[in-house]
């Protein structure tokens, strides 16, 4: 990963490459560096859980940071 990115909480970057990622409702697909694959799947899993204070934060940093992926993904 070419830049250094501060996460909005913990949490584990298991990809060394991008990886494509799905829209669950309308299948579309965008390429993730893998810090925002790991900010994306602790937003969903934060939303299962009702956490939505760690959504937000998750989703606020994907604004900033990947604004047409996030378009794609969680608005």
């Amino acid at each position: 990963m070419e830049t250094e990115r501060k996460l909005p909480f913990d949490c584990i970057i298991m990809d060394k490459e991008p990886v494509e990622v799905a829209n669950p409702f309308s299948g579309e697909k965008v390429m993730l560096e893998p810090d925002a694959v790991a900010v994306y799947d602790t937003i969903m899993g934060a939303e299962l859980l009702e956490d939505f204070a760690t959504s937000s934060k998750g989703k606020d940093w994907f604004r900033k940071h990947f604004p047409d992926e996030y378009m794609i993904l969680l608005d």
